[in-house]
């Protein structure tokens, strides 16, 4: 059912606002634009209401989640790529298609590391796109191969790669044409595209390369690394600007080195640049290498389904040398911080109760709420309607769902994620015990703003896509909107 004049309102509903917080108020759009309207001005300037009047009956009318690192869904993987290109479009769209069941209404289709004459197919094969009845596909989220080896989880160790050419590296494995600026990548076609790479900053020629790739619009992601903590801080002022699956595939919690971890909290006293006591602007702290003995172990074993939660390289020790600093003068006013050098990065979190403790989760959270974003990093066998048991993965191997968890057939090792992202969003609100519109905020909003499309994603802005998802008020998917239109409903 379509609206006469193609105005929509919605009414009787909760509206979570950009701060966490749920608004009782009215939403008008226009259908036929596919964009979130100024009720005021529409009516006042336009002279015009809504033919339509929709009536949520106190339910939660919320922006429609992103998903930013997903690796795949409904049985296709989006690495896996078989020499022709309808075959992988056509699995890409069934995804789209199919996924805003769950309330996504944007994803970030994520290609793990790769045997390096891929890369420039996938990717070009990743450009956005939309369709009026499916999800938007942003574009891509490059998670290797310029990782580190000690923390490679699940990514094969022969296909790992230093950029010992900087910028000149990226470009020979991606692509030239994938990693040109944002405007040129887009060349007109959608107003909308978002290219994310994961790397270790540690890794040879990576951290000579993070300026480049944010001025081309890349966004850096600090992922499967051994950063100290002085690294790690030293690619956030470069321009790293989230880190990969928080926790998982890194150094955990040290109370001398925090690592990359610690950059949720990081301190004012340590982070100017400017300073020349600052660590960061120190010469950046010798990193254990792993013998080259082992990587070819590694290489001659073939690849291994670990999970990146529970690594099976032991993290090396780190043992930072921080230099004096001066104090600067201390202010007086009870509450305020003192403001960084720099703004800390975003953070993903694997809200599946498997990948991270409730109580790291809510530990991160309050480290940091306006960076939190939730995402699934889930498998190809994504599908909320697959029942538990044994399913086929690829090279011979096959999976064992048991609930949210997915493990290798025959060993407990964790494959992967299989949870969905409206699961995620009501799992953290329980293991936080925030609300569920700031539970929301973390996946729509947050990561919205992080890719820097919050104008047009990620929230209910004047002009912003009519991009909508229907919850109920325990945080269940009750109907999907894409552009204005309804594309899926539970009745």
């Amino acid at each position: 059912m379509s609206s006469a004049n193609g105005l929509i309102c919605f009414t009787n509903c909760l509206l979570p606002q950009e701060d966490g917080g749920l608004v009782e108020k009215d939403l008008w759009i226009d259908e036929r634009r596919g964009v979130i309207l100024d009720s005021q001005k529409t009516f006042f300037v336009r002279k015009e209401r809504p033919d339509r009047v929709i009536d949520l009956g106190g339910n939660i009318l919320s922006p429609g989640f992103l998903d930013i690192q997903i690796n795949g869904a409904y049985n296709f993987d989006f690495s896996v790529y078989e020499g022709d290109d309808e075959t992988y479009r056509t699995g890409l769209h069934r995804v789209a298609e199919k996924i805003v069941e769950t309330g996504v209404t944007s994803l970030l289709p994520t290609i793990i590391t790769q045997e390096r004459s891929l890369y420039p197919k996938l990717l070009h094969l990743l450009r956005p796109y939309s369709s009026p009845t499916s999800a938007t596909l942003l574009g891509w989220h490059a998670e290797g191969p310029f990782i580190q080896f000690a923390k490679r989880g699940a990514h094969e160790p022969q296909f790992l790669l230093p950029a010992k050419e900087d910028i000149k590296s990226f470009e020979e494995v991606y692509g030239a044409d994938n990693l040109a600026v944002t405007e040129d990548w887009l060349m007109g076609d959608h107003h909308v595209g978002v290219r994310v790479i994961t790397a270790a900053p540690e890794v040879d020629g990576v951290m000579a390369s993070i300026d480049e790739l944010v001025r081309r619009g890349v966004v850096f992601s600090i992922g499967h690394s051994i950063a100290t903590t002085g690294l790690a801080t030293a690619a956030v002022q470069n321009g790293a600007r989230l880190i990969t699956h928080l926790f998982n595939a890194m150094p955990q919690l040290h109370h001398r080195d925090p690592s990359i971890i610690g950059l949720l909290g990081a301190s004012p006293h340590l982070s100017s640049a400017s300073s020349p006591t600052s660590p960061v602007s120190a010469a950046f702290p010798k990193i254990l290498r792993v013998p080259s003995s082992v990587r070819r172990l590694a290489a001659e074993s073939g690849p291994q389904a670990t999970s990146e939660a529970f690594d099976d390289v032991q993290t090396p020790p780190l043992t930072p040398i921080l230099p004096h600093a001066e104090l600067d003068d201390l202010h007086l006013q009870k509450g305020k911080v003192t403001d960084l050098a720099f703004e800390r990065p975003f953070y993903e979190l694997i809200v599946d109760g498997i990948h991270s403790h409730p109580n790291s989760v809510r530990l991160a959270y309050s480290s940091f709420p306006e960076g939190c974003i939730l995402i699934t990093d889930a498998m190809k066998i994504l599908d909320p309607h697959l029942k538990d048991g044994v399913h086929e993965w690829r090279d011979g191997k096959r999976f064992v769902k048991s609930g949210d968890k997915l493990y290798l057939e025959g060993t407990d090792t964790l494959a992967g994620s299989v949870v969905t992202l409206d699961k995620c969003v009501r799992n953290f609100s329980r293991f936080t015990g925030c609300s569920l519109g700031e539970a929301i905020r973390c996946a729509t909003y947050n990561p919205a703003k992080c890719l820097g499309i919050e104008n047009r994603k990620g929230t209910l802005r004047p002009g912003a896509d009519a991009d909508l998802v229907v919850l109920d008020r325990k945080g269940k998917v009750l109907s999907t909107w894409v552009r204005g239109r309804e594309v899926w409903s539970k009745s």
